[in-house]
């Protein structure tokens, strides 16, 4: 089983209300040994979509001052690594270097929330349009974010857009966007940055990770090796979550290993030899 989970939220995070403790009891009885806290920080994340104002910020300050003594405290117990995830915009990459590189983060997700200014979990990114023109418009948009944002480690849920979508997956496939997903996919491992599986996607309903295995094997095809696991759980019932299957997923896309990071340094853990 993979024994990281390295993204996940608590009440740090807008869309949280988990205390850090339990999302940490809750990981230690999955069975897992090493978890990555990364709250949400959606630099300008516009309060007319529906979060309000100052959604998806937190105090780092506060942050790290909470972690720091839970690493001790649960010390040979589990593995506490302390990161971020940071909302990718194309205009915000000078404010995201000078604030990722102000704390010792161990791990810095990159994820794309919006497209045109609209979170795609409200719904209006999809009115009055096919689902398949969201989904194209939101993979020029990660393109566009990183290369504007660069200090990141791994490119989360690459199709986040895709839960939101009026009918999910049925006009979704790795083909019909390969264009676009090449694109993203060359830009990361040209730039020696990883992906995420993120397994939500298989909580939303989608009977798949984010992205596609279809997009993991490319990913794989092309030359990258830096791939996380991620459960981004937001309550403590989804650590871990369905980790069983992302083994095996994993496997059948051709990876060999899994990554962790510390200290903005990955690590390969081999997949089954726990």
């Amino acid at each position: 089983m993979i024994r990281t989970d390295t993204h996940m939220h608590t009440a740090f995070s807008t869309d949280s209300s988990a205390p850090v403790e339990n999302m940490l009891d809750a990981a230690i009885e999955k069975g897992l040994e090493s978890v990555c806290i990364t709250d949400h920080m959606d630099l300008d994340f516009p309060p007319e979509e529906g979060a309000g104002e100052g959604a998806f910020l937190f105090d780092v300050k506060q942050y790290f001052e909470t972690l720091l003594p839970l690493k001790d405290k649960y010390h040979g117990k589990l593995d506490i690594k302390i990161g971020i995830e940071i909302g990718l915009q194309s205009h915000l990459g000078d404010r995201y270097r000078e604030l990722v590189r102000a704390w010792p983060f161990d791990f810095v997700i990159g994820s794309v929330h919006l497209v045109r200014g609209m979170d795609p979990y409200f719904g209006k990114l999809f009115q009055g349009r096919p689902d398949a023109d969201a989904y194209r418009e939101a993979f020029v948009e990660t393109l566009k974010c990183i290369e504007g944002v660069d200090d990141f480690d791994v490119l989360g849920h690459l199709d986040y857009v895709v839960r939101y979508g009026k009918h999910q997956a049925r006009e979704y496939s790795y083909r019909d966007f390969s264009d676009e997903i090449d694109a993203v996919l060359r830009k990361l491992i040209t730039d020696g940055k990883g992906l995420e599986m993120n397994m939500a996607g298989v909580k939303y309903g989608l009977g798949f990770p984010n992205p596609h295995p279809d997009v993991l094997k490319r990913y794989r095809e092309l030359g990258g090796e830096i791939i996380t696991v991620g459960a981004d759980a937001h309550r403590p019932e989804h650590v871990g979550y369905d980790f069983q299957q992302a083994e095996q997923l994993l496997e059948a896309c051709g990876f060999r290993y899994y990554t962790e990071f510390r200290g903005r340094k990955p690590f390969f853990r081999r997949i089954g030899s726990e």
